[in-house]
């Protein structure tokens, strides 16, 4: 079975972020039980998804995390012009939901296995298949607090992001907020009786409209990055009954993509200040039971990596590519190196063709990826092993 097959296996399987990922899990573990791998399946509360933990060679610390999700988003109302979950060739690409984003790296991981176990690893190769990472990240915490209850130390990880196999060492984080605002209803002829909720809202996103332009002008940049400052957005907003009636609720999703090096709750709690000190108080002298919550439903970090690590080097080694590259777009890296794990982003395909229709991956990326990671087997393995000097992981 080629990387190709595989990947028709795994696009064939709709994990859109709304569903359950089971079946393709339990495909997966099938899989490896095949090649005599183990794996473990851990469930969320719900039992309706999962991540897959396996490790090829020896049990012991050290050695390297292939991660990647499962996870795809919507296809809805997007003008595919080929099943998005039939793997379809055309011209060199392979087009179907989740090819780059990242199934294209899971298969090539699973294709990989017979190479580890060919190679004699003398330091172990784990994969780690998440849920849950489209809609914010937030499957990944699960998994990393099982790998702890494992009692294994990886020394680095990989995530498989598409990066066209260019070596990725910053990406920026996301915090996304919900905003409540509630008011108090009447007749739209007695408005000054009541506090319009949606009205106040529109002063709360002008707040963070402008909030983002003097980030803009005033930084803190990193020039790394485009745009290379950190940006406040509104992306979504609900609120009021009718035409005629003084909105009684309206909530908003404040989303808060922030560089590596800044603290996106301290801008969190900047707009928290603005409604407190300068909204609030305007409402409650018309009604004191009016106010402004925000509550915290995505915190996923950003990374800065060590361009000098272990991990780095390697990937280097094997990819020719010495500049190391940061991106605007946000990964589970930014969890495992706050979990202590050396982490890099690298992988086949290109993030520009992510969440699009007609989604692909180039046929030469998965064959560029196939060839990284018998580089990798041979680097972690006692049989062919590269010449030169290698970087020592674990």
């Amino acid at each position: 079975m080629t990387s190709r097959d595989i990947l028709a296996h795994l696009v064939g399987f709709n994990t859109v972020s709304s569903t359950s990922n089971l079946a393709l899990i339990d495909w997966v573990r099938g899989y490896l039980e095949r090649h005599g791998i183990r794996s473990e399946v851990i469930r969320d509360e719900t039992g309706t998804k999962a991540h897959l933990w396996a490790t090829i060679g020896p049990d012991r610390d050290g050695g390297i995390v292939l991660s990647g999700h499962t996870d795809v988003v919507p296809v809805d109302g997007q003008p595919w012009t080929s099943d998005p979950f039939t793997l379809t060739e055309r011209g060199g690409r392979l087009y179907g939901r989740g090819t780059a984003d990242m199934k294209g790296f899971i298969a090539v991981a699973l294709n990989a296995v017979e190479r580890f176990k060919a190679a004699a690893l003398d330091r172990p190769v784990h994969l780690a298949f998440s849920y849950d990472e489209e809609i914010g990240c937030l499957g990944v915490p699960s998994l990393l607090e099982a790998i702890n209850r494992f009692g294994v130390r990886p020394a680095a990880c990989i995530v498989g992001e598409p990066t066209m196999m260019k070596l990725v060492v910053g990406h920026k984080g996301i915090l996304c907020a919900r905003g409540h605002v509630r008011g108090l209803e009447c007749h739209s002829s007695m408005a000054p009786q009541g506090v319009n909720a949606v009205q106040y809202a529109a002063r709360i996103i002008d707040f963070v409209r402008r909030e983002t332009e003097r980030r803009y002008k005033e930084g803190p940049f990193d020039h790394r990055f485009a745009p290379s400052s950190t940006t406040l957005h509104v992306g979504t907003v609900q609120g009021g009954t009718a035409f005629n009636i003084v909105p009684r609720d309206c909530q908003f999703d404040l989303e808060i993509r922030h560089l590596p090096t800044d603290d996106p709750h301290y801008i969190l709690r900047s707009v928290e200040r603005y409604c407190r000190d300068a909204l609030e108080p305007e409402m409650r002298a018309v009604a004191p039971e009016t106010g402004i919550t925000f509550s915290v439903f995505c915190d996923t970090p950003g990374l800065v990596a060590d361009p000098d690590s272990d991990i780095a080097a390697m990937v280097r080694r094997i990819t020719g590519d010495n500049d190391g590259a940061v991106v605007a777009y946000t990964t589970e890296a930014g969890h495992y190196s706050r979990a202590g794990y050396p982490t890099i982003v690298c992988g086949p395909g290109s993030m520009e063709q992510g969440h699009k229709p007609d989604e692909f991956i180039e046929v030469s990326q998965l064959e560029a990826a196939d060839r990284f990671m018998q580089a990798l087997a041979g680097m972690l393995g006692r049989k062919e092993v590269p010449s030169g000097d290698t970087p020592r992981l674990g």
